[in-house]
């Protein structure tokens, strides 16, 4: 999936910000996620690589207020502003498709893992219904004693289970954050997705019980 912004969309974008006003780069960060209503955070890391190569093109200058540095929009970035005007127009609808894009990616990974889980439950709920029909004259141990042996491997299954889908989750997260920067609308997709489950396997044990 192509990054967030276009090649040298960023830069640009900042610059724009810069415009309206000097801030300090938590203040773009804030910035430029209230523009896209939250779907695009970037990093520090992200910000002021670019702050720093603006101020050495001399498109912007910094100053220090107190413990913190602030930018401002030089004459020579204005007038990049003003020469690239025409660009402005369509990044943030640039910025819009990728994001969902990276959006419906990590939805499509929860939803999947949500219902190999719910597989996982229907059939241990399947079998647990046709050992209660079909009662073994061999076994030795109380009925009670095996429900609870079956518990617990029940427990042990979906303890399994969720430290797979743990890893699984943190390994594509990691992976994506090497090239790109993880939004907060994925990890919004991603909390919503892991209380939907909570909510089915409750609803099971409830039935269940």
């Amino acid at each position: 999936m192509s990054p967030v912004f276009g090649h040298g969309h960023l830069r640009l974008y900042l610059l724009s910000l810069l415009d309206e006003s000097p801030m300090h780069g938590y203040e773009l960060i804030q910035a430029l996620e209230e523009r896209f209503g939250g779907t695009y955070v970037p990093s520090a890391g992200t910000i002021y690589p670019r702050l720093a190569k603006l101020e050495e093109e001399g498109l912007v200058s910094k100053a220090a207020d107190g413990r913190k540095t602030v930018y401002s929009i030089t004459d020579a970035g204005r007038a990049e502003l003003h020469a690239r005007e025409a660009e402005l127009g369509g990044i943030e609808d640039e910025v819009t498709d990728s994001v969902r894009r990276l959006a419906d990616e990590v939805r499509s990974s929860v939803n999947q893992a949500m219902k190999s889980l719910r597989a996982d439950l229907a059939a241990a709920a399947r079998d647990a219904r046709s050992d209660s029909r079909e009662p073994n004259p061999t076994r030795v141990r109380t009925e009670t004693t095996t429900a609870r042996d079956d518990s617990r491997s029940n427990i042990q299954e979906a303890e399994f289970m969720l430290q797979a889908f743990r890893h699984d989750i943190r390994t594509d997260l990691r992976e994506w954050a090497t090239r790109h920067d993880v939004s907060s609308s994925a990890i919004g997709v991603l909390r919503s997705g892991l209380e939907d489950v909570r909510a089915a396997v409750a609803a099971a044990l409830s039935d269940n019980g």
